[in-house]
């Protein structure tokens, strides 16, 4: 999805259109598959239930509306399907779960707060966060209320908004607020058992792969493998630029992108870095911002006078929000510029 509104969908064989479809709103979620159909949060209010073939609209469920919470509101909630239900939240406070087969409303649970977090599922139990500074566990079947997390908030962002989407492993649910925290929270009782704050910015992608949390940092630039029960950390590596999409893996490798437009390949149990591949807007953008080495130019202040213009920036390098996909051998991501790469497995051969 783009965020001209419309969905695509590619052929493997040169990524070539098979079909589009159109909402009223800019697309900033991932579509969910099962069961040969695709559940897409369209940015306008609606979820849609489209045959995956064909892109045909089989149903289509009104929520109350969709919102933005700020600029760096970056992503909505990308529907999740368990047990015959799909669970999503979205810009107008609500949680919803609808029934697969027909769009029906099943429950729903009001927070004080824009929910565009992706919900992680898990032993009965829902897991969310929302911009009101909680998280949230609700039983699967019901919407009751279990327990609530409130983050502890930051002076800049003292409501400690929660922009992370959770990840569960072990009987503890981690995800990342504005307040600049980490949270690993218990999955029965909602206590925090371990926590990790960060000093320059927010760390809200967070991916479990081989029993691995891997953590990226926005300004704190960071990609950090470590221990999701203690988070104590195996390694951690310095980034150019912003991590906001989930970490993607292989057999060995994973791949992540940066704001600036990189997609870096490093090895899953050392992170040592193999190769990086740079958009094409990043190449002939860069030297408008940045020097050689990817620090910002000395004038920088002077030529971007706004955190808005920043995201700008960052768009025009075409950055790399999304989580690429690993996809026989080769590696797909899409950019802030508009395109989608296809590489080969070395990071050679663009396609």
């Amino acid at each position: 999805g783009g965020l001209d509104s419309t969905l695509y969908a590619l052929s493997e064989a040169g990524l070539k259109p098979v079909w589009k479809f159109k909402t009223k709103g800019e697309i900033r979620s991932n579509v969910c598959a099962s069961g040969g159909n695709i559940y897409l949060n369209g940015g306008d209010g609606f979820l849609y239930a489209l045959e995956a073939k064909s892109g045909k609209v089989i149903w289509k469920f009104m929520a109350k509306g969709e919102a933005k919470y700020d600029f760096a509101d970056y992503f909505h909630s990308t529907p999740a399907v368990h047990n015959g239900v799909i669970f999503f939240g979205s810009g107008d406070t609500y949680f919803y779960a609808i029934k697969e087969k027909t769009g029906t409303l099943l429950w729903s649970y009001k927070t004080d707060g824009i929910i565009h977090t992706t919900p992680a599922i898990d032993s009965g139990k829902i897991f969310f966060g929302s911009f009101d500074g909680n998280v949230y566990a609700l039983h699967e079947k019901t919407g009751k209320q279990i327990w609530k997390f409130k983050t502890v908030g930051h002076r800049y962002f003292p409501k400690g908004e929660v922009q992370g989407s959770p990840v569960c492993f072990g009987g503890v649910v981690i995800v990342g607020a504005r307040d600049y925290n980490v949270y690993a929270l218990d999955q029965e009782k909602g206590f925090c058992r371990w926590n990790k704050a960060y000093t320059k910015g927010w760390c809200l992608s967070n991916t479990i792969y081989d029993s691995t949390l891997f953590t990226g940092g926005a300004d704190e630039r960071v990609l950090i493998s470590a221990n999701p029960l203690t988070g104590k950390e195996n390694w951690k590596r310095e980034m150019e630029f912003l991590i906001f999409g989930n970490c993607a893996f292989d057999s060995s490798m994973l791949y992540v992108g940066t704001t600036i437009g990189k997609l870096h390949a490093m090895r899953t149990v050392s992170g040592k870095k193999l190769w990086a591949q740079a958009t094409d807007a990043y190449t002939a953008n860069k030297s408008k911002y940045f020097k050689a080495n990817d620090s910002y130019r000395d004038d920088i202040y002077s030529i971007i006078t706004s955190n808005e213009q920043f995201l700008d920036v960052e768009f025009e390098l075409g950055g790399i929000f999304s989580t690429p996909l690993v996809l026989n051998g080769a590696i797909v991501f899409t950019s802030t510029d508009g395109t989608v790469t296809w590489l080969e497995g070395n990071g050679e051969n663009n396609k």
